[in-house]
């Protein structure tokens, strides 16, 4: 494979720190060109010095002297601020890894479309609520869009790109979440520490949760309908707590294609990285005969509302998934600061939805407006939940 020069903007979460693994593992294949991170200093100086970047950038410019510091003799350039992120996200690299989480990585990963590489997409947050202007910008730059989410990356591997018309539907497996078995008076009593605790995959706090919830599941839905050309009503989720069969694509001929795999995530970046090759990684091989049973099963929507609010908001479009993320960021934060219930992040996400404008945003400026708006309309109903 040709060396590639590469950027990793939120290089110090989990996907950042997975994608520098596979990095260091092999460093005459890749060039690192810049890192980012939002507050993480050491984590953010430790990975630009283990992988020999050009530039590591942070994202608190309060922080600038400390990353400086923490980089001192290495010959790493130090940068701070929004606009040095943005640098860095549309510095040109071959490769981009977009895994700031929330709506902060909506500006970093349209300047990495723009540059015209290719870019791995690890924020679903930033195509829930920009699909149309995302998938936009890469077709005017001449951009590749790869997903990097395990349910999305394995339907690339599955898709017939060539003749979609063959596909009939399009199926995302869900954990479950550590609660799939739990009742709705049970689920009253969660902890945050109990919904961060995922039974399969090793995560942030945030998209934890969204697990719990199955709100990430629903953002994958609305995810999948900007990646994959197929009608709303063509994609369908299925429970399948093993984290085994990541995803299905069935064709019209009644075939069903589905890519299995260790619940781990180095294996969809490793598919991204060395896209359209393959290259080698640590992760464990899947024993098919030790694991003897793949269940599944249809989702509760009782128990788990989030999945239908997110069809609802895909099924409204205009700026309804917009809102739904950011009113779901607002009720998740609140929920792991312990100022909310845990059935409370839905029901909030349901009463900001309400307030949803129907049109279609424009430019990115309006889709930041009208996720300001959303998280104070989330903010006031999260008032009537408070602890």
């Amino acid at each position: 494979m040709t060396r590639r020069t590469i950027a990793i903007l939120g290089a110090t979460g989990s996907v950042g720190r997975s994608t520098l693994d596979l990095v260091a593992r092999a460093p005459d294949r890749f060039e690192v060109v810049a890192l980012t991170a939002h507050r993480d200093v050491a984590g953010l100086a430790e990975a630009a010095r283990r992988v020999g970047a050009r530039r590591a950038v942070i994202a608190d410019e309060t922080c600038l002297a400390a990353l400086q510091a923490a980089l001192a003799g290495s010959g790493i350039e130090a940068a701070a601020g929004g606009q040095a992120v943005l640098d860095a996200a549309g510095s040109g690299a071959d490769w981009t890894m977009a895994a700031i989480v929330g709506s902060a990585g909506l500006a970093p990963t349209m300047a990495a479309l723009a540059s015209g590489g290719t870019v791995a997409l690890a924020n679903k947050e930033a195509l829930v609520s920009a699909g149309a202007l995302m998938t936009g910008a890469a077709r005017r730059s001449g951009a590749t869009l790869l997903p990097v989410d395990s349910e999305h990356n394995a339907i690339f591997q599955c898709f017939d790109h060539a003749r979609p018309a063959a596909v009939s539907r399009v199926i995302l497996t869900a954990s479950g979440g550590p609660f799939r078995t739990r009742s709705i008076e049970e689920m009253r009593a969660v902890t945050p520490a109990e919904a961060v605790a995922h039974p399969n995959w090793s995560m942030g706090a945030k998209i934890s949760v969204d697990s719990a919830t199955l709100m990430n599941k629903g953002l994958e839905l609305i995810e999948a309908f900007h990646l994959f050309p197929l009608a709303a009503d063509r994609f369908e989720v299925v429970i399948h707590p093993e984290s085994v069969v990541h995803s299905l694509v069935e064709y019209i001929d009644g075939s069903v294609l589905a890519q299995l795999g260790a619940p781990d995530m180095r294996v969809p970046i490793a598919h991204t990285l060395a896209w359209p090759e393959r290259m080698a990684t640590p992760c464990e091989r899947l024993d098919l005969v030790r694991l003897g049973t793949l269940r599944f099963e249809a989702p509760d929507l009782a128990r788990f509302p989030a999945l239908g609010l997110a069809r609802r908001s895909l099924d409204a479009g205009g700026g309804a998934p917009a809102v739904l993320n950011a009113a779901n960021e607002v009720a998740v934060a609140a929920f792991l600061a312990g100022e909310i219930g845990f059935l409370d992040i839905v029901s909030i996400a349901a009463e900001t939805l309400q307030c949803y404008g129907p049109d279609a945003p424009g430019s990115i400026a309006d889709v930041l407006a009208v996720d300001a708006e959303a998280r104070r309309r989330a903010e006031a109903a999260k008032k009537r939940y408070l602890r």
